[in-house]
Formats: C-alpha cells, sequence, structure tokens
C-alpha cells in the first residue's frame, strides 16, 4: 500500500518557481500548490510501497538545491 503524505516546502528567496518546475519535472507528485506563510509550497506525494519514506523524500525531492527546509506530514488514513 502506498503511503501518502504532505511536503511543506520553504524556497531560497526568489526561487520558488525554479523549484516547483524541478518538482513538477520530476513527476514524483499528486499536487502541488503555491502557498501563504512560513512555506512556499506544499506537494502531496504518494510514498511507493516497500520504500523508505525518508529515503525516498530525501532521494527525489531534497536534492533540488534551492530548496532551504521541508516539514513531512504522513497521513495515516483516509476518511
Amino acid at each position: 500500500m502506498t503511503t501518502c503524505v504532505f511536503i511543506q516546502i520553504r524556497c531560497k528567496p526568489g526561487t520558488t518557481y525554479k523549484v516547483a518546475e524541478e518538482i513538477a519535472l520530476r513527476e514524483i507528485h499528486s499536487e502541488l500548490h503555491s502557498t501563504s506563510g512560513n512555506y512556499d509550497l506544499l506537494m502531496k506525494l504518494y510514498i511507493p510501497p516497500q520504500e523508505d519514506v525518508g529515503k525516498y523524500i530525501n532521494d527525489h525531492l531534497l536534492d533540488i538545491p534551492d530548496i532551504e527546509r521541508s516539514l513531512t506530514t504522513i497521513t495515516f488514513k483516509a476518511f
């Protein structure tokens, strides 16, 4: 079963569109939104079965150079 996670992403100033474009090119997200507040982007991502959540996020997302910080929320059950 896949694991659904939401990842808030803070980008270096002036790089949000560049980061969003790089994420889109990788085709790993289900949804990607720009947001207000402490983070610039909100991403919905399904982690493939048998993958370690942290390693998957590190290997497929957090190597984008202009990502400054992220906050991951793991979901447990959909209602």
